[in-house]
């Protein structure tokens, strides 16, 4: 018996390779419309078919029936590390970022779909460029796994085993595999499109509505302007911010939606939480901003709730640099890097499921303390929470926070002041973007050492596969029959 299937994951790095080639051939229409060199595009699409070529002609007499959740782990992990190393292929190519480890920042920022850039002035790149960082958003939103699903029907692999390691989805789906990421991906370019329609009817014109769709649905946030949303109207806020709150939410409700189940809605109480805690922190961020300042209330409510529902999603978009905040704001903007969207959404972070896991547990401790006899159980969405998930979400969020700690220390180290390093660590690992300190909304990564980017991109893969997928690979257990 073996351990993993070498072939087999062989074959899925091919087919991951051959949907990557694809993606640079996406580019090619507005590198056709803005009258731009191909070069960079159809160069990294020769390179990563020949990668994708032998990758298949190597694992050609793959055995699909003995897929393992091991191949998953690896495959997964694999997957996300050589799809951000490949897509550094057209900022090298193309001169517009000549650094490797800065190509491989942004490369990794954009389909872990963090946003944070290591770029001074995106307003000069060509448009070509532009359209891959966004696009890169798009892609790492719906994930990799997901597409490799519908495109890959030979492994015999049950598509929550795959699914499940990349976006944790709380409410597994038990009708056939293939018909769900369907709908899941009908979803996901129905909101897309949806709000490209809605920019597009504002001031943004059809290439800034698309870039900034792509973005907002896969909770990234690369512009293509300097100040992000703020270089927009109120409107185009609005519907940004709508948007990044839908994008936010659990695919498991959209498809309850389209099966009309609404009874299953109502009772989906992270949704609730979600939409508690989105309100609760919007309406506090509107009050000390409307206060605490000249702003009006109307500006106070557009911009503290954008920028709480961006922190939030983990999208990372700005309509203002909230680092003029009053301090009250500016931490509340730091403990909210913290929170995360919806399980089962394109967000990042710790997750609305988990934090009310870890609430139901605080409550169960006063109930014994004042109860010692008393037996309770910890519920979701009316049904108990086994003891082993139990204990898996709160190592979870242990684990969480002692990463996000060492990851501050090793970047410390390196010379960063502890405001920047801490809120650079918490938006990596959270797929945010812009931090606090000199990672701020109206700044950059650039003067980040070079060792504290390579930590910061490590960062964002492990929260975009969720920290256990990674760390499973490097356990005792994992190598042991």
């Amino acid at each position: 018996m073996k351990l993993i299937n070498p072939l087999l994951i062989i074959r899925i790095l091919s087919t991951i390779l051959l949907i990557e080639t694809i993606a640079y051939l996406f580019c090619l229409p507005v590198v056709l419309i803005y009258k731009e060199s191909p070069t960079p595009f159809l160069l990294s699409a020769l390179i990563t078919t020949i990668f994708s070529a032998a990758c298949y002609f190597v694992s050609r007499n793959a055995d699909s029936e003995k897929f393992s959740n091991r191949d998953g782990f690896l495959a997964v992990t694999i997957s996300w590390i050589i799809f951000s190393l490949l897509g550094t292929l057209p900022y090298l190519i193309s001169n517009t970022i000549p650094s490797f480890i800065d190509a491989f920042f942004e490369s990794t920022s954009g389909f872990s779909t963090t946003g944070s850039s290591i770029l001074k002035n995106v307003e000069i790149l060509p448009y070509s460029i532009l359209f891959w960082r966004s696009l890169t958003h798009w892609i790492g939103g719906i994930g990799m796994i997901v597409i490799l699903i519908i495109v890959l029907p030979s492994i015999k692999a049950t598509g929550y085993q795959l699914f499940s390691l990349e976006s944790s989805i709380t409410e597994k789906f038990h009708p056939k595999t293939k018909a769900i990421v369907f709908r899941i991906l009908f979803i996901y370019l129905g909101l897309t499109l949806a709000e490209i329609l809605l920019l597009r009817l504002g001031d943004m014109n059809l290439f800034d509505s698309i870039c900034h769709s792509f973005g907002t649905v896969a909770t990234g946030s690369f512009s293509t302007k300097n100040n992000s949303l703020e270089y927009y109207s109120s409107y185009s806020q609005y519907v940004v911010m709508i948007f990044m709150f839908l994008a936010g939410t659990s695919q498991v409700i959209y498809y309850y939606i389209v099966k009309l189940n609404f009874k299953k809605i109502r009772q989906n109480e992270e949704l609730w939480f979600y939409i508690a805690v989105s309100l609760i922190a919007g309406t506090i961020a509107t009050v000390i901003l409307h206060v605490n300042s000249a702003r009006t209330f109307e500006e106070s409510f557009r911009e503290g709730f954008f920028q709480v529902i961006s922190i939030i999603t983990c999208t990372g978009y700005t309509s203002t640099d909230y680092l003029v905040w009053p301090g009250a704001a500016i931490l509340l903007i730091f403990l909210l890097m913290f929170s995360g969207a919806s399980t089962g959404s394109t967000g990042g972070g710790i997750r609305m499921a988990r934090h009310l896991i870890v609430l139901k547990n605080f409550k169960n401790i006063f109930v014994k303390l004042n109860h010692p006899k008393s037996v309770s159980f910890i519920k979701l969405n009316g049904k108990s929470v086994s003891e082993d998930t139990n204990i898996s979400i709160l190592s979870f969020v242990v684990l969480y926070l002692f990463i996000f700690v060492l990851g501050t220390v090793i970047i410390v180290i390196t010379g960063v002041d502890p405001v920047t390093a801490s809120s650079s660590a918490a938006t990596c690992m959270a797929g945010i973007g812009p931090g606090l300190g000199t990672v701020g909304p109206s700044s950059n990564f650039a003067n980040i050492p070079e060792v504290s980017k390579v930590v910061l991109s490590l960062l964002m893969i492990l929260g975009r596969l969720e920290i256990i997928t990674v760390f499973a690979i490097f356990t005792r257990t994992f190598w042991k029959l």
